[in-house]
């Protein structure tokens, strides 16, 4: 797999490259925002395959990283996993609202690193493979439409923008309204591994749907178990 690392010191990038090319990956090094969004253009280079993942340092010298996140979007479907040392819920929420599939928090470990990247370039490649998690028609709950075959959703007419993993969630708790996933269920189904750490960005994940859909009341949390999709009085 080809992996786009931007990083702008040298010395963290030399060892991570390293590492990543030990465990298979071909690491092109980006050391800014300019270097990144010129890698990830299709007509960069033809003759190569497109990127697996995109791996994001926030803290840039010439461009704020989640701007770049967001460019990156508009130019690209590669899944994208920011890494930064800003470890609060609202700015994970902020990335994953601009498009990024995962967030690793420094300092990391490098095996936690390697199972988020192997996760999201399953889950991308499901998504090429699949219309959606199951069925192939529309999904309505109220105001709240999701079409399984286009990946879309909208929320009283106007569309909302949702990442991957932030669809196959919804979807998936969709399918059956009122009925308790539980969080260990939900990981294996969306980011397809069972490994402990993924529970963190799960509920990420939750919050960010919350807030992208106004609707926080839609998605309960049922304590100890996992969430539930609680349909609309109007459903």
């Amino acid at each position: 797999m080809r992996l786009l690392l931007v990083e702008d010191d040298n010395h963290v990038a030399a060892a991570l490259s390293a590492v990543l090319a030990k465990h298979g990956f071909e690491v092109v090094h980006a050391r800014n925002g300019e270097e990144a969004l010129k890698a990830v253009l299709p007509a960069t280079h033809p003759e190569k395959p497109p990127f697996g993942v995109v791996l994001l340092d926030l803290g840039l010298p010439d461009q704020d990283g989640y701007q770049v996140c967001g460019k990156i979007r508009k130019l690209t479907t590669t899944p994208v996993i920011m890494v930064t040392a800003r470890a609060d819920v609202r700015s994970r929420i902020h990335g994953l609202n601009l498009g990024a599939d995962d967030y690793v928090v420094k300092p990391y470990d490098t095996g936690e690193l390697l199972a988020r990247i192997h996760a999201v370039s399953r889950r991308n490649a499901g998504a090429d493979d699949a219309a959606g998690p199951a069925s192939e028609h529309a999904l309505r709950l109220g105001k709240v439409i999701i079409e399984l075959p286009t990946r879309r959703v909208s929320v009283d007419g106007a569309a909302v923008q949702l990442t991957r993993k932030e669809f196959d969630l919804l979807a998936l708790l969709a399918q059956r309204p009122g009925v308790v996933f539980r969080r260990e269920q939900i990981i294996s189904e969306v980011w397809r591994t069972s490994w402990e750490g993924t529970g963190r960005t799960l509920e990420v994940h939750v919050a960010s749907l919350r807030s992208k859909l106004r609707m926080p009341a839609l998605i309960e949390t049922v304590r100890g178990v996992g969430y539930r999709l609680v349909a609309p009085a109007d459903a």
